[in-house]
């Protein structure tokens, strides 16, 4: 089977759950023919990045899924581009708060993800679940992870890409919009099923595919 490596981020700003770890441990150990190596990643800028980067270099993983929580958003965000922007309005889970820096110093000011996004999007959307296609993965740890692996991986054939997936409904937060665990598992799913139907070589499986 091939290796898909797939990451989600602990709690942080005070929360006691975070969705995208939930997902995570929802999800089976394969989709298709996809063996998820599943990995959890701290809520600090820099340090999410070499270690993901690291694991997949170390499973040999040449698709790497990124899952994050983004409160306030309604469905699935498959994201589009990161940006080499740091500009946190909240410390991270290390105490580091940055502001207009970038992630790469004299790095492109951004990278198109390199997983099919636009495939995916449609994929979630015939999986029933409540999908968009994001053009900001924000200025916060999972854009600053997003980033950092495109410019990692640029030039290889290590595919890369990030879903922002919203808060659950077993979470209890009033007034934020939220969605059934099934329902976002089942989104990732059909995401991550739509990869296998992705050609192998880049970069003719970028964002403008």
């Amino acid at each position: 089977m091939k290796t898909l490596l797939l990451t989600a981020f602990e709690p942080f700003g005070g929360d006691a759950r975070n969705a995208s770890l939930e997902v995570l441990r929802a999800l089976p150990d394969a989709v298709g023919s996809f063996r998820l190596h599943k990995r959890v990643l701290p809520v600090e800028f820099g340090t999410a990045a070499r270690m993901a980067e690291a694991e997949a270099r170390a499973c040999d993983a040449r698709t790497v899924l990124c899952l994050g929580q983004a409160e306030g958003r309604p469905s699935l965000s498959v994201e589009a581009v990161g940006l080499n922007l740091r500009d946190a309005r909240i410390p991270d889970n290390a105490g580091a708060l940055p502001k207009d820096t970038p992630v790469i110093p004299g790095g492109p000011a951004a990278y198109f993800s390199t997983l099919p996004v636009k495939a995916l999007v449609e994929a979630v959307k015939g999986a029933s679940v409540p999908v968009s296609l994001s053009y900001s993965a924000g200025v916060y740890v999972c854009n600053d992870l997003l980033y950092s692996l495109l410019h990692a991986f640029r030039d290889t054939d290590v595919r890369a890409g990030f879903i922002h997936v919203p808060c659950l409904t077993t979470q209890a937060k009033p007034g934020v919009p939220c969605l059934p665990p099934e329902t976002v598992v089942r989104g990732v799913s059909a995401a991550i099923g739509a990869l296998e139907s992705c050609r192998d070589a880049l970069p003719a499986i970028g964002f403008f595919d």
